[in-house]
């Protein structure tokens, strides 16, 4: 036995803003992200210096870009769902 979706979709009105909000964050982390790779290809001993406990600029700045990426897509989530809930009222042209 088939049936339809439980829900109705209808058009996304949000669409063009959410991707032009998922290109800007996709083009803040990778600038931070190139950042990491432009130490490790040309100031190698840079990322063996000791900071923060004895950590070392590398797996700190490691760490940094796994803990961004989830900040960067919790934030997307929220801001999209608050564009979709704006956009997409029954009634909004």
């Amino acid at each position: 036995m088939l049936h339809g979706p439980a829900v109705e979709l209808g058009k996304d009105k949000s669409i063009e803003k959410k991707t032009r909000l998922g290109v800007v964050m996709f083009t803040i982390y990778m600038i931070v992200y190139a950042g990491f790779v432009l130490i490790g290809t040309f100031l190698p001993k840079a990322l063996g210096v000791k900071f923060i406990s004895g950590q070392n600029l590398a797996f700190l700045y490691g760490m940094g870009l796994i803990v961004l990426a989830g900040v960067m897509g919790l934030l997307y989530n929220f801001l999209c769902t608050r564009l979709e809930d704006r956009l997409n009222k029954e009634g909004h042209s």
